[in-house]
């Protein structure tokens, strides 16, 4: 059994994704990108009134946007510093969902702001890829961060001893999207979500 594992989301965990990708979606594109709730449906809106695009016409929008502007993505405040000192008391990984032909351009992002931890790529639910970290790490206790209830739903699901944070670093997404069910606690801001981590680690418990 090795160190307590701490296993990290990315976008608008670590990083601010959804306020630049609105931003290059009117620059390069001429759509509207309106996020309510959290739910990408009907978030992407053409501006000549037709219906907004659906899942299967986003999804090459957002490989798009992270195969040429993920160096418009700037840092979570407070979030490097926050994880350098969890990295004290546990090992870190970031468990992010992009396609794995973009896990080096991310590690690569990451350590641009001082995020210098093993890179995972993930499609889907996170369950079933937090369930082999565990197999892989043998940690003596893990702890899960994201910013999506699904993920949360998805871990307790397939490994319920994971302590499970729900975090949405961005401000203008965070106060429209409620505490996610199937986490333990739900904290926005990397100060006070540091010190919630390192008690759990502390107390040394499984969920």
């Amino acid at each position: 059994m090795s160190r307590p594992l701490v296993i990290c989301d990315c976008d608008e965990v670590l990083l601010h994704m959804v306020s630049h990708f609105g931003d290059w979606l009117d620059e390069a594109h001429d759509l509207d990108f309106v996020l309510e709730g959290g739910n990408f449906i009907d978030a992407v809106r053409p501006r000549d009134g037709s219906p907004a695009l659906k899942g299967e016409e986003i999804w090459p929008l957002l490989n798009g946007f992270f195969d040429t502007e993920m160096d418009r993505q700037t840092i979570v405040p407070g979030a490097s510093e926050a994880l350098v000192s969890i990295s004290e008391h546990a090992e870190i990984v970031i468990l992010t969902n992009l396609q794995d032909e973009f896990r080096t351009a991310r590690a690569k992002q990451l350590r641009k702001f001082g995020i210098d931890f093993p890179v995972h790529t993930n499609q889907g639910g996170k369950g079933d890829k937090v369930q082999k970290l565990l197999a892989d790490h043998a940690p003596s206790m893990a702890l899960f961060v994201d910013d999506l209830g699904v993920h949360h739903e998805s871990v307790a699901r397939s490994t319920p001893q994971v302590w499970r944070l729900h975090m949405i670093a961005e401000p203008t997404l965070a106060p429209s999207v409620p505490p996610a069910t199937h986490a333990h606690a739900r904290i926005d801001d990397w100060h006070e979500a540091q010190h919630w981590i390192i008690d759990r680690i502390t107390e040394g418990e499984s969920a």
